[in-house]
């Protein structure tokens, strides 16, 4: 694929990476060094990464993955999982009463340690996946104060985001403008929450449908960052769905760099 020439200075908030080969669902996806060049081709120069899922603690995961971004233009998050049922319903309601955090939960304490190691600079959230942390685990969150980017969707909407999280002071970074898979419904519906949480940004990877980012770019221009969703998405297709966009120039720069560089200060020059 051709590089793109755009003149902005780009940097992805949304990148996963597997450390894993053999569960790489083709040979180079989710790959580092596959990775690097196709940010090299999209020009982008710094990119947010973390773990793929997998059953169990993701202790080793993000070890290897905070091991793949030494000498590289990337910038480790931490994933984490909890005990309870992210589901709304009454059945969530009693799984929820019997749960409990096991060894194999993020606790407290690891989230501590991932803080003041300095090889991790936020968190990942997948809570239809992984589960939802506990109280005590997001008091610890609120507490280290490090951006977390939740995975938004039909398996946690909006409204279960706002519940669930905005109370907490800590950035949060709702992923696919909180609506995959590509439910345009739930897109306009996480633009609205922007209007009362300060503390929620919206990520642009596999979005796709022009009106919902122009919309809340135009609206909230310091409130969305770019994020290319690779593997699943390659970054030079991602970054010319902005490049295409009816939006300022200088907003795509806000969205490109000055907005992911205010919220995760890794990612600045």
């Amino acid at each position: 694929m051709l590089e793109l020439e755009h003149g902005f200075r780009v940097v992805d908030v949304h990148a996963r990476l597997e450390p894993d080969a053999q569960r790489r669902p083709r040979d180079g996806m989710g790959d580092p060094e596959q990775l690097e060049r196709e940010m090299h081709q999209a020009g982008v120069v710094r990119s947010v990464v973390f773990p793929d899922e997998r059953d169990g603690s993701y202790l080793k995961a993000n070890n290897a993955v905070a091991r793949m971004t030494v000498e590289r233009p990337m910038v480790a998050f931490a994933r984490v999982n909890g005990a309870r049922d992210p589901g709304s319903g009454p059945g969530s309601t009693l799984r929820n009463l019997a749960s409990s955090r096991t060894e194999e939960h993020t606790s407290p304490a690891d989230i501590e340690q991932y803080a003041y190691d300095d090889r991790f600079y936020g968190f990942k959230l997948n809570p239809p996946t992984d589960g939802l942390p506990d109280e005590e685990v997001l008091a610890e969150l609120e507490s280290v104060s490090l951006p977390v980017i939740v995975h938004g969707g039909e398996g946690f909407p909006p409204e279960a985001v706002a519940e669930s999280l905005l109370a907490y002071e800590f950035p949060v970074i709702l992923s696919h403008f909180g609506a995959y898979p590509l439910r345009r419904d739930l897109m306009d519906r996480a633009i609205d929450l922007l209007e009362t949480n300060d503390n929620l940004y919206l990520d642009t990877s596999a979005v796709r449908y022009r009106r919902p980012m122009e919309r809340a770019i135009l609206e909230h221009p310091d409130r969305v960052l770019f994020g290319s969703g690779v593997p699943s998405v390659h970054p030079n297709v991602a970054v010319m769905e902005i490049l295409t966009l009816d939006v300022p120039e200088d907003s795509m720069r806000k969205v490109f760099s000055n907005n992911p560089n205010r919220v995760i200060e890794a990612l600045a020059p």
